[in-house]
């Protein structure tokens, strides 16, 4: 003879469900929250080194370096590394003459925003170098704005006057045109409205502020008795 036991199958009410879904939601927020600002200090180190790494691409011949902004209608330096499309950065040679400037911008691309920064000397009115910081486009087609050396390449000596414009890849015919990227139209023209929207609002700055940054070298006591530079 078999028994049949009956056991208590009724499934849990709407509102337990819910106070445990919103528990396990609480911790793992608290989680992610702990993993993020546990790191945060490493991300902004690695994106300020990362940057410092890509000024010095996008501007050959450049040595030294200091962050710079507007502050009162001057151009005036900074010490801070916070990342930000509010300032720029000011090159020096190895002579400590000014070079140019990196600029930092961003924009929306095909998928998400581009962030990049592009070399721009203001004695030969050319952008000399483009360096993609952070991109989400997609892998394998939209990524080929930095991974297409011959794209990169149309940037090392582009003029900005007249404004910058992509033309179909093969009959770029002035200086000012940049080859697009077969089949990446859309994120080749992305790079190149962020860039002239910079030049919109950076340019005309630059040339009213009077004068290019000066790298001055000052003697300085200290315990070592080392001479220290200071970027004025």
């Amino acid at each position: 003879m078999t028994i049949i036991s009956k056991t208590n199958t009724t499934p849990p009410s709407m509102a337990r469900l819910i106070i445990s879904m919103a528990i396990a939601g609480f911790f793992s927020g608290l989680i992610i929250i702990g993993i993020y600002l546990t790191t945060l200090d490493t991300i902004k180190e690695n994106q300020a080194r990362e940057l410092r790494e890509a000024v010095f691409k996008v501007l050959p011949g450049v040595s030294q370096m200091q962050k710079m902004r507007f502050i009162d209608g001057q151009l005036q330096k900074v010490t801070d590394e916070e990342i930000d499309n509010e300032a720029l950065y000011a090159g020096f040679d190895a002579n400590h003459q000014f070079v140019g400037y990196a600029i930092q911008t961003s924009g929306p691309g095909f998928q998400d925003i581009i962030r990049l920064l592009y070399g721009y000397r203001p004695d030969r009115q050319r952008v000399v170098g483009m360096e993609i910081l952070e991109s989400r486009e997609t892998p394998g087609l939209g990524d080929k704005i930095y991974k297409d050396l011959s794209f990169v390449a149309n940037f090392h000596n582009l003029a900005v006057s007249p404004t910058i414009k992509v033309v179909k890849k093969g009959k770029k015919s002035a200086n000012n045109e940049v080859d697009a990227i077969t089949g990446v139209t859309i994120s080749s023209k992305a790079v190149v409205r962020i860039i002239n929207e910079s030049n919109q609002r950076w340019l005309k700055r630059l040339a009213e502020s009077g004068k290019v940054p000066v790298y001055k070298v000052h003697q300085e006591k200290t315990n070592q008795d080392k001479q220290s530079e200071v970027i004025q």
